[in-house]
């Protein structure tokens, strides 16, 4: 091999230069061909949507894709089949390397419990509200005499009253017993034979009582829409809000 001349300057500046060159070169092969080559640079897949599949399906599907999983939470929600994918991370359509791990919350079949917050004196569609924002359900108001329109006065659960502070399953169907607004107040049914229709309904609301059901009487001989009947008969007593059913001529 011939030996390199390296007395002049010009010369040591070309080898020099060759030696820049060829460092550049290995340079820009290590990190634009050799490395992404070896690491997947650039070739990314997406996830899933992994939501409602049972872990079962889940390794299935992640595997096909090379892709993992772990789970890293669970939560109960009721309604939703247990052991099934909540939630996921990354999200799906997201952009991910081939063995990356997708972390779950999946829904446990471990039905957790909440005590019953002290509803007792709130309006029903506050003690509603609260109780959703714990996790549990409202089957119905049950309304009872008392003063205290829609004024929760007892929590029933399965038919039975239970007390404030009680440890439920989450989900629970809570029925709020409320008062009507009338409490045990009677009031005496008007005499309301004789009136007209429109007389009769006047006294009626008067007296703190509903009309009722409005029947028909073919064969009273009284002017037609005069009341000829009525139930139950005037003097009797009623709680407020109770109705009065009547009967017009024809």
């Amino acid at each position: 091999m011939p030996k390199l001349n390296t007395n002049s300057r010009t010369d040591l500046l070309i080898h020099i230069g060759i030696i820049a060159a060829a460092s550049l070169v290995l340079f820009f092969s290590f990190f634009f061909i050799y490395l992404p080559w070896t690491t997947n640079h650039g070739e990314s897949l997406t996830t899933p949507d992994l939501k409602g599949l049972t872990l079962d399906e889940t390794e299935s599907l992640l595997d096909s894709k090379g892709l993992k999983f772990e789970v890293s939470d669970s939560t109960f929600v009721n309604g939703l089949k247990p052991l099934t994918v909540f939630s996921q991370y990354p999200k799906p359509e997201s952009p991910v390397k081939k063995g990356r791990k997708i972390f779950l919350t999946i829904i446990t079949d471990k039905v957790p419990k909440v005590s019953v917050p002290n509803i007792i004196g709130r309006s029903v569609n506050s003690a509603s509200n609260l109780l959703s924002s714990i996790g549990l359900e409202i089957q119905g108001t049950e309304f009872i005499p008392a003063i205290e329109k829609n004024t929760v006065l007892k929590i029933k659960l399965d038919g039975e009253e239970i007390s404030v502070g009680k440890s439920v399953p989450k989900g629970s169907k809570i029925t709020l017993v409320a008062g009507d607004g009338f409490g045990n107040t009677s009031v005496s049914v008007p005499d309301l034979v004789g009136m007209t229709f429109e007389e009769a309904d006047i006294l009626v609301a008067g007296s703190s009582l509903s009309m009722g059901n409005i029947l028909y009487d073919e064969g009273s001989g009284a002017p037609s829409g005069t009341v000829v009947r009525q139930r139950p008969e005037s003097g009797t007593s009623l709680k407020i809000g109770d109705e009065v059913n009547i009967w017009l001529s024809r």
